[in-house]
C-alpha cells in the first residue's frame, strides 16, 4: 500500500500545449482561446470543449490581428464569410493590447 502510494505523489500532472495562430507561441491551452470551425461558420470556444476543427490564440488585440489577417483561416481550413470575421473583430475589441 505505501508502494502505491509513493507512485502516485511522483506523478505530475500533463499539461497540454497549444500553438497561438497569431504569434506562434506556445503555452497551456488554458491560457488561449479556442476558435472552432462549425458547419455554419466559426464560434468562440470559452470552454474549450465543442466538437470540430479548432485554432487558438492569446487574449490579446495583437495576435488576433495577426490571425484574422490569413493564419486563423489556414488553420480552420476555412473561409471566413464577412459574419463571422464581424464576430471575431467585436470579440477582440475588448481584449487587452498587450
Amino acid at each position: 500500500m505505501a508502494k502505491s502510494a509513493k507512485k502516485r505523489r511522483g506523478k505530475v500532472k500533463h499539461i497540454p500545449k497549444r500553438t497561438c495562430v497569431g504569434c506562434h507561441e506556445v503555452n497551456s491551452k488554458f491560457e488561449l482561446i479556442r476558435i472552432v470551425r462549425l458547419e455554419d461558420g466559426v464560434a468562440i470556444d470559452l470552454t474549450g470543449k465543442l466538437s470540430g476543427r479548432g485554432a487558438y490564440l492569446h487574449r490579446k488585440k495583437s495576435c488576433w490581428d495577426a490571425g484574422l489577417k490569413g493564419s486563423l483561416e489556414k488553420a480552420l481550413k476555412v473561409k471566413l464569410s464577412n459574419e463571422d470575421r464581424k464576430i471575431l473583430t467585436d470579440f477582440a475589441k475588448n481584449l487587452p493590447d498587450e
